[in-house]
């Protein structure tokens, strides 16, 4: 029996300890907002000491989550050590994830298997990959084979806030430095390409009146509607410039929040709304913000205020900017080894794509780390009822992606 046959074999006689190891994770819940993460990451300390692994517990400090809106954060690192001068693979999975909103037909956080898929909040994205990233170094330490270099597991939480407090803030803080990263991803593809992303939030003050005499105010809902028609005008033009990375398409823009006015009655006297705009990699971040600021001032200053009132004045406050993850020359060791064994494990073979979702993996690329995207999941967010009602995670996919990253362990510190 070869050591993958091992491995596989490891990992076939505990998948049900894995399944229980993941159930756990998904029962405390990690909506972002509020983000009050730190109770999540004890629990995981404590499951993961439960194998025998040493946890460092890193704390940020409050001032800094709460400065980015979010009420707590423990960022994990375990270290394994296997001796010699090989590299480091870290493998990086978030806890943080979106609130669970309507539509379940399962408890968000009951971690509910049926028909070979376990259903809850983070069950794909990506505490799917807690478990998967786990029990690979477990099923690698089984063979007791020499090994070089090491691993370091980063479970980190905030991803849904860019990633700055989590492995941003490891990086910064210099507690880890892996050669190379992998991080929490789907199955079916080898991620080494995603999108960047320009967040504002952009408010519009008119001047609020009684609603039975508008025209003593300016409605600032009026002017917002005038200014997101020009903005939805712009994806028009996003069409038309295409990237040459496989899997990614456009640049787009969308506006996923609005709020404004005080009463029904009352002519709005502000009105705030916050746009996604999607980067491709070959755009430059602060190019794309200029002319975006710039789109917004000349549709603010084209606005008339109906029979004479006073105009609008426009605020635009940056609220994310994630730079696109670009591929590094040194990733193709990754790259080539899960290509390798997702082949012999799903029976197909997996391409090394781009991806339009953007990632913390870009803070580990940005810092000089080749790193991929790969873990526990089908074939497109879609599947997985990622963000929406009912997420779930094939349990086969699971343990394939296991497989996948202990052999892939494997072959990059065999000594």
């Amino acid at each position: 029996m070869s050591d993958h046959d091992r491995i596989d074999a490891w990992i076939d006689a505990h998948f049900d300890e894995e399944v229980r190891f993941l159930q756990e994770l998904v029962r405390v819940p990690t909506d972002t907002p509020p983000g009050n993460n730190a109770p999540h990451a004890e629990r995981t300390a404590d499951l993961l000491q439960g194998f025998g692994f040493e946890v460092e517990k890193h704390p940020v400090p409050a001032a800094e989550v709460q400065a980015r809106g979010l009420q707590s954060i423990t960022n994990l690192i375990v270290r394994r050590r296997y001796g010699g001068n090989g590299r480091v693979v870290a493998l990086n999975a978030h806890g943080d994830v979106v609130p669970p909103g309507e539509g379940w037909r399962h408890d968000p956080y009951g971690a509910q298997v049926e028909h070979g898929f376990l259903y809850g909040r983070a069950a794909a994205v990506s505490k799917s990959d807690f478990a998967s990233f786990t029990f690979a170094v477990r099923a690698l330490e089984s063979l007791q084979a020499p090994l070089a270099g090491g691993v370091e597991l980063h479970f980190t939480y905030d991803e849904e806030f860019g990633g700055e407090m989590g492995p941003g803030w490891l990086l910064r803080q210099g507690l880890t430095r892996p050669d190379l990263l992998i991080a929490a991803g789907f199955s079916y593809e080898v991620v080494v390409a995603h999108n960047g992303c320009l967040q504002l939030e952009v408010t519009v003050h008119g001047d609020a009146s009684h609603a039975a005499i508008p025209d003593s105010g300016t409605d600032a809902l009026q002017a917002a509607t005038h200014i997101l028609d020009a903005l939805y005008r712009l994806n028009e033009i996003y069409t038309q410039v295409s990237s040459a990375v496989p899997g990614i398409t456009h640049p787009y823009l969308n506006v996923g929040w609005i709020a404004g006015g005080t009463n029904t009655n009352v002519v709005p006297g502000k009105v705030v709304f916050k746009l996604d705009r999607r980067m491709i990699p070959e755009e430059d971040p602060a190019q794309v913000e200029a002319a975006l600021r710039e789109d917004i001032a000349q549709a603010a200053s084209s606005f008339a205020p109906p029979r004479g009132g006073r105009g609008i004045r426009v605020e635009v406050r940056r609220i994310l900017l994630a730079r696109a993850m670009v591929p590094l020359p040194g990733n193709r060791p990754l790259v080539e080894a899960l290509q390798r064994n997702a082949q012999a494990v799903l029976g197909e073979a997996v391409p090394a794509v781009g991806t339009p979702l953007y990632t913390d993996v870009r803070l580990y690329t940005e810092a000089g780390i080749p790193g991929v995207i790969y873990g526990a999941g089908p074939r497109t967010v879609l599947e997985s009822n990622a963000k929406r009602a009912d997420e779930r995670l094939s349990l086969d996919d699971l343990r394939r992606a296991t497989k996948v990253i202990a052999r892939t362990l494997l072959d990059l510190l065999r000594a």
